[in-house]
């Protein structure tokens, strides 16, 4: 079927786009409820980007929500194949509170999930589909990746309390190194360990850039070994250009585990695009398989409708 660009709106040109382009690599659609059982969301309401959901209670008394976030409801519903790969995509309503205006909306999110037995390949496709999403919206866009592993393996070593990690991580992603070396001072962390932390949250540029600078350290070898093997298939990729290593990039470690990653659109101040590995999240919903995905929020990109030139 011909589709006609001049009868479609803007959202509808880059939903058509990206659905186009993961059919093309075997992914096939998902559709689901508008609702789920609110449990679901209280028991990993730290995985949603906001712990604010509309709920109602249905007929026969079971307390609703209207769902805030796709890949739990996929999760919940779809098979634990551990032998195969289940590659699915959608373009659903989600219902929250956009960062953009601080009430609910109904957003219309894209993404894909990749869900079985992963392996590297499978994290480059990933991985790969997420570029090519951001530049299919926009010419002028970069991907942010990460491992948690590497930050994980310093901040593990030290002796301090789950909390004070956490606190360490939310600084790392604030990249606020002021506070890093203050709480690392107050808990008598060595100020080795403490600077190698402030470095590797520092270090910011292309995979060929950073990745050689963290050869020689031996607790992070795993982790970096993994992020080659993920990143190896790009060489020769016009793709490429667009990636960049950062490790402020983190996601919650009760969730995600492996590469994590977020897009960005130039003009636009948050991330358009977000996603990783979440096998954590599959064990804590009793499921076997691994999990690597990414979602597209359609709401950050209101800035770019109005922009002249061609989006695609």
């Amino acid at each position: 079927m011909q589709i006609n660009d001049n009868v479609l709106n803007y959202d509808e040109k880059i939903i058509f786009s990206l659905r186009s382009l993961y059919s093309k690599y075997g992914y096939a659609p998902y559709k689901m409820s508008k609702f789920e059982e609110y449990d679901l969301y209280v028991k990993n309401k730290d995985f949603l980007i906001s712990d604010s959901v509309i709920t109602f209670t249905d007929t026969n008394g079971k307390l609703m929500a209207l769902k805030p976030d796709v890949t739990l409801s996929i999760i919940k519903n779809s098979k634990d194949a551990c032998e195969t790969v289940q590659k699915l995509y959608y373009n659903e309503n989600v219902y929250r509170i956009s960062k953009g205006t601080k009430v609910f909306k109904e957003i219309m999110q894209v993404g894909l999930e990749c869900i079985g037995n992963i392996d590297n390949y499978c994290i480059f496709e990933v991985l790969m589909l997420a570029a090519q999403s951001l530049k299919n919206i926009s010419a002028d866009a970069i991907l942010d990746i990460s491992h948690l592993g590497v930050l994980s393996s310093i901040i593990d070593s030290f002796s301090v309390s789950y909390e004070m990690k956490q606190a360490l991580m939310k600084c790392a992603a604030e990249k606020n190194l002021h506070e890093i070396s203050a709480i690392c001072a107050d808990n008598g962390i060595e100020p080795e360990k403490a600077e190698l932390l402030a470095d590797i949250i520092s270090f910011y540029g292309t995979p060929d850039e950073i990745l050689p600078k963290l050869k020689d350290i031996p607790e992070l070898s795993e982790a970096v070994e993994q992020l080659e093997a993920a990143l190896a298939p790009f060489e020769g990729n016009e793709l490429k250009e667009m990636l960049r290593i950062d490790f402020s990039v983190v996601s919650d470690m009760k969730y995600y585990n492996g590469i994590v990653f977020k897009g960005f659109i130039n003009g636009i101040p948050n991330s358009v695009l977000s996603g990783g590995q979440y096998d954590k999240l599959m064990e804590k919903m009793n499921r076997k398989s691994g999990a690597v995905g990414f979602a597209v929020y359609l709401d950050m990109l209101e800035r770019l409708e109005n922009q002249k030139g061609e989006i695609f």
